[in-house]
């Protein structure tokens, strides 16, 4: 199972590093991994996703702890939380299947970023299903590059 873990660390030289090799040393592979300086300039924020029960995240959770560079750990994959991911997609185009690439791009609500003779490129934001899906609509006329960020994600406020 995916689980999605919110870290704040120091914002430090080498803070990802000692997060990032806890995971390796113990063999567990980040399926994705985000990090950014929050409001604070003092704290960063990881989002982390990786697969593993829920016995595995606690063993992680509990290491993490100990690195005192952590601030605070949420393991928010069953919260309510928004969650989004970049892609940017060069889609080879030729001139018969232009047209259909962008009616593509529309329906996804991606928007074109750069556009040449013989390709153009996508971004689009939204959840892993969405990206994914987009990725394999596309795939047919023939992805020349892909890039995607991982995942960033914020537990949702609380209803009034």
């Amino acid at each position: 199972m995916l689980h999605t873990l919110t870290v704040l660390v120091d914002n430090h030289p080498g803070v990802l590093t000692r997060v990032s090799g806890l995971f390796s040393r113990r063999g567990y592979n980040i399926e994705s991994l985000t990090v950014c300086q929050t409001d604070n300039p003092d704290v960063s924020r990881m989002t982390i996703v990786v697969d593993g029960d829920d016995w595995v995240i606690e063993q992680v959770t509990k290491q993490l702890h100990k690195l005192v560079v952590v601030h605070k750990i949420s393991d928010i994959t069953r919260e309510a939380a928004v969650e989004r991911e970049l892609a940017l997609i060069k889609v080879r185009v030729r001139a018969e299947n232009r047209v259909e690439i962008l009616q593509t791009t529309d329906i996804f609500r991606a928007r074109v970023v750069d556009m040449g003779r013989n390709s153009l490129t996508v971004e689009a934001t939204g959840d892993r299903d969405k990206i994914d899906a987009l990725v394999k609509t596309l795939r047919p006329y023939g992805i020349v590059e892909l890039a995607r960020t991982g995942i960033v994600a914020l537990v949702r406020a609380e209803a009034n």
